[in-house]
């Protein structure tokens, strides 16, 4: 395997092997309305879809295939197209996995995943170790007679971009479509027509564009909408969870000793998390107390804040160790913080969304004990009105790490990205020492950040 470094390998060169054996997934028939023009359209079988096997991913628009690159063996690396040549790079292994594939390198033994799980446009796509992240499962999606490979974490079409693979919004772009060639022997089942017609001169029918989706990010377009509650549920007293918590989306508001609408510090919280647990599934409505509360390292997913009380979530183990987790939804309303960092350890945000607030994020600057703490901020849509995304203590070792923030609606750029303070352990008020980035405790480039 010829060596491609960061050079973009080559695309649209096709093998000068003619004899090459290949199976196009649901391709014409004669035996179809015998392949015959009628009314000036061609009648034509869709794909069906395929089964677990062993394939070459062929991208239709330039005839190359998907490939570890430079036979690169570790995690991390992003996949590329090349030339097709046979080779194990090139042959990939899709293996049944709830409603899709998982798609496995033959080479190296793992899966294709999107960088840092993230759900917008323009990520990397790259092997992963397979069974860490929640971005390898891929549905195969018929597309005339070819196919999206679309992820199913994020929605979006695997599409090449400069010789390199990422994901991105499906529409009708050839290059968003694949074919699959045996490797071995493994073959696709065949197509299976149906009452549906293709024009002759036209692209296969698919899902409509969405505007500027291969050029940069898709900030708000890439987010989930704000879910409609299944089922309302009045808490009267803090629902103690340990293990994994699953709300099916059930709206839960406060009631009775949870009913009040203050945002004085000290409420209870509506959800009480054990070290190691995962809240899932929740929306919060209003009376939201003080939302949620994490005793130790704990997993919030796809959890939703509809009026932050006190604050959304307050992160509070002891240990440097503790790893607190939020993946997806969203919080509006806040007028002071959404996440209070108490505790130690380290707060991760990711596929999050939140306007209308005053801090995304506080290490608490003057907490009787304080702690190094620190927090990673990753593919985050932030709404104007806002006055800060993280704030942290540079004096007790504090750090921000942030990475494909998009802030709409702040066309004079008021909110502060990152702020630095000089807690303390007596209760004042912390000092305010400066923002932005510096490398240190604030850690992010410019083009970290996106304004819209």
């Amino acid at each position: 395997m010829r060596s491609t470094g960061n050079t973009a390998p080559r695309a649209g060169h096709r093998r000068k092997n003619g004899r090459r054996r290949t199976v196009l997934i649901g391709a014409l028939t004669t035996s179809l309305v015998g392949g015959a023009v009628v009314g000036g359209v061609l009648m034509s079988a869709s794909a069906a879809e395929p089964g677990a096997g062993t394939y070459r991913l062929v991208n239709a628009a330039s005839d190359t295939c998907l490939e570890v690159p430079s036979g690169g063996t570790g995690a991390g690396v992003q996949l590329a197209l090349a030339d097709c040549d046979g080779g194990a790079d090139q042959s990939w292994e899709l293996a049944d996995s709830g409603d899709g594939f998982t798609v496995t390198s033959s080479a190296t033994g793992l899966c294709a995943g999107v960088k840092g799980d993230s759900t917008s446009a323009g990520k990397a796509v790259q092997q992963q170790d397979c069974g860490e992240g929640s971005s390898q499962v891929w549905k195969v999606s018929a597309v005339g007679d070819a196919y999206h490979l679309v992820n199913a974490h994020s929605e979006k079409c695997l599409n090449p971009k400069n010789g390199l693979v990422q994901q991105n919004s499906c529409d009708s772009a050839a290059g968003k479509t694949w074919t699959l060639r045996e490797v071995d022997g493994s073959t696709p089942p065949p197509s299976t027509p149906t009452a549906s017609a293709t024009p002759t001169a036209s692209a296969p029918a698919s899902p409509s564009p969405s505007p500027s989706a291969d050029d940069e990010p898709a900030g708000d377009t890439a987010f989930a909408s704000w879910p409609t509650a299944t089922d309302e549920q009045p808490v009267s007293s803090t629902i103690e969870v340990s293990g994994v918590y699953d709300g099916s989306l059930k709206r839960f508001h406060g009631s009775g000793d949870l009913g009040g609408s203050g945002q004085d510090e000290g409420q209870d919280p509506m959800f009480k998390l054990a070290d190691g647990a995962t809240l899932k599934n929740v929306i919060l409505g209003s009376p939201a107390a003080d939302g949620v509360h994490c005793s130790g390292s704990c997993t919030l997913v796809n959890v939703w804040w509809e009026d932050v009380g006190e604050d959304a979530a307050s992160f509070k183990g002891k240990s440097a160790s503790a790893a607190y987790t939020v993946d997806g939804g969203g919080a509006r309303k806040a007028d002071d913080k959404v996440f209070q960092h108490n505790g130690a350890g380290t707060l991760t945000i990711k596929n999050f969304q939140v306007s209308d607030f005053g801090k995304l994020y506080r290490s608490c600057g003057n907490c009787g004990t304080q702690y190094e703490r620190h927090v990673v901020i990753d593919n985050v849509l932030v709404t104007s009105p806002g006055k800060v995304i993280a704030g942290v203590n540079s004096n007790y070792g504090d750090t921000a790490t942030l990475s494909d923030v998009t802030i709409v609606g702040d066309s004079k750029k008021k909110i502060i990205v990152c702020e630095r303070f000089e807690g303390n352990d007596s209760g004042d008020e912390p000092t305010a020492l400066g923002s932005g980035p510096d490398g240190t405790s604030c850690v992010y480039e410019s083009s970290d950040v996106t304004h819209k």
